[in-house]
């Protein structure tokens, strides 16, 4: 082993499972490094870039990319490229913004493919996760209703043979391929695909040994991978991993497939119980977001902060007048009336209040950073009046309950009036997200509108801003992100949690330098049993 990992991300997003490695390959002498992403969407390759640029940077950030975000720009991309233009270039070569499913893109990846196979002579890492609209349950759900959809011939169900294929190519030493927990069931022709997913994987290239990272059977580490292990031998709900069982501050549960080259392991397979991921409890959503300042929301028309004040207190006195809402919900609003409900001034808010009460001091120093004086990204989104109801019931529902509502549990009055409000579908349009609890699932549908995410402080009506949003998928609070609000939010909602991915990073880390160690010993031993011969 040549001490260094290079890494090809593909579907990279915003970087979520780059930012993990890049971690953990930092934290163990730089023994990781990304050397190539690819990504589609334009606003995350432009986050990747910025990000990359500044790992680049050996002794830490820059100052002036402090210095900038401490000014108030959010996104100092120019102000970094003035800084490096020849460092920037090279970032830009290393970050493609490409589409994949096109073979013309595989081919224009291949030469660098063979380049950094052999650079790092096979000890390279590929990871990713293919697009999962066409596997996600609700996206199959909208599927359903289309009478022209035909499930064979959407190729976003393929995409993953783009992935398979690069793997072909670059032969790493390990993969990692992440998707939605609906690709377990989807179907296509009749049977499941991830059946076909497993033994593409198993097979491609010199063949891979496919790993569970969390599998439910807890003695999968001390047996059966002792032995050659064939994909069929598992059961599929092995490969889902439980974010908020590893200390992830959200019920996020996704399928996970690692897999390390067969190669590798003759002789080494216990090398491989370094892989089963630590158990650690999830933080609490309060625990995550509590030292950001505290915001109103704004209105969809005529914003202003007496205008907001009005329409907040207007819906409390609605929801007041409403007997068939709970008497202690009325009671509680009542008291937060008194208290000064609808106050809050600000939209945008920039200072930290205290210290993170997260109790994992790794997590703690993972998210805060002290050279960052100013909070990025906090800035809250516009809702119409009667929404701020909706949002004011449901989080002193949850208060209360401990418990977000359902439909079913708002009365007419406060139920929204579209006509498909009834569909099962819809039963947990308004979600809030419970202060001593874990976060929800955060997806790309953040970006549509907070109904899902609002936030537990009934004091402010309003959803999660960007920053809180990428607060729960454990984002660094320096980390940022490019384009609007709207593009902010989607990038966030599609990647993976990267206090997770460092997680699964280190691990095969471990399991790269044990399978290494005694190859090299083995290969020690030959040698010398020839020089005795």
């Amino acid at each position: 082993m040549s001490g260094k990992i290079g890494v090809v991300d593909l579907f990279a997003g915003p970087g979520g499972l780059g930012e993990g490695f890049a971690a953990a390959g930092a934290e163990d002498g730089g023994s990781m490094r990304i050397r190539l992403s690819v990504e589609m969407d334009k606003y995350a390759v432009r986050t990747l870039r910025l990000r990359a640029f500044l790992r680049s940077f050996e002794d830490g950030f820059p100052p002036e990319y402090y210095e900038a975000l401490n000014s108030g720009d959010s996104f100092p991309e120019e102000a970094m490229r003035r800084l490096n233009p020849d460092r920037w270039a090279l970032v830009e070569e290393e970050i493609r913004h490409l589409k994949l499913a096109n073979g013309r893109v595989f081919e224009s990846l291949a030469h660098t493919l063979d380049v950094l196979r052999e650079e790092y002579d096979g000890n390279t890492v590929l990871i990713g996760g293919p697009p999962c609209q066409a596997y996600s349950v609700v996206g199959r759900a909208r599927n359903r209703g289309k009478t022209d959809y035909v499930a064979e011939l959407d190729e976003r169900h393929f995409l993953y043979t783009e992935y398979v294929e690069i793997l072909e190519r670059l032969r790493p030493a390990v993969f990692v391929m992440e998707n939605v927990k609906g690709l377990l069931s989807s179907r296509i022709d009749g049977g499941r695909i991830f059946g076909r997913v497993l033994r593409d994987l198993e097979r491609a290239g010199d063949g891979y040994q496919l790993v569970p990272l969390a599998p439910r059977s807890a003695d999968l580490f001390q047996s059966d991978l002792l032995r050659p292990t064939k994909a069929s031998e598992f059961e599929a709900s092995d490969f889902l991993v439980y974010a908020e069982e590893h200390g992830v501050p959200q019920t996020r549960h996704r399928v996970i497939v690692v897999g390390v080259r067969r190669d590798l392991l003759e002789g080494n397979r216990p090398a491989l119980a370094a892989l089963e991921l630590k158990k650690a409890s999830a933080p609490s959503c309060w625990s995550m977001i509590g030292d950001l300042p505290p915001l109103r929301s704004r209105l969809s028309s005529d914003d202003s902060t007496d205008g907001w004040r009005d329409r907040v207190r207007g819906q409390a006195a609605r929801i007041l007048s409403d007997s068939a809402v709970p008497e202690d919900i009325r009671d509680r609003i009542t008291e937060l009336l008194s208290q000064g409900l609808g106050s809050h001034q600000e939209h945008v808010g920039s200072d930290y209040l205290g210290e993170l009460e997260v109790s994992d001091p790794e997590l703690r120093a993972w998210i805060r950073k002290p050279d960052l004086t100013r909070v990025i990204h906090h800035e809250t989104r516009s809702h119409i009046a009667e929404d701020l109801g909706r949002y004011l019931f449901t989080a002193v529902y949850g208060e209360r309950r401990d418990w977000s509502p359902r439909l079913r549990d708002f009365s007419e009055l406060l139920k929204p009036r579209h006509e498909n409000r009834d569909r099962k579908m819809f039963m947990d349009r308004f979600r809030v997200q419970l202060a001593g609890k874990p976060a929800t699932t955060v997806t790309s549908h953040i970006a549509k509108d907070g109904h899902y995410f609002i936030h537990p402080d009934p004091m402010q009506c309003r959803a999660f801003t960007v920053r809180e949003a990428a607060r729960i998928q454990t984002f660094p609070d320096n980390y940022v992100f490019a384009g609007g609000r709207t593009e902010q939010y989607r990038q966030i909602g599609n990647a993976v949690p990267p206090f997770l991915a460092r997680q699964i990073a280190k691990a095969i880390c471990e399991v790269l330098v044990n399978c290494y160690r005694t190859s090299g010993a083995e290969v020690e031993r030959v040698r010398h049993q020839a020089r005795c011969a």
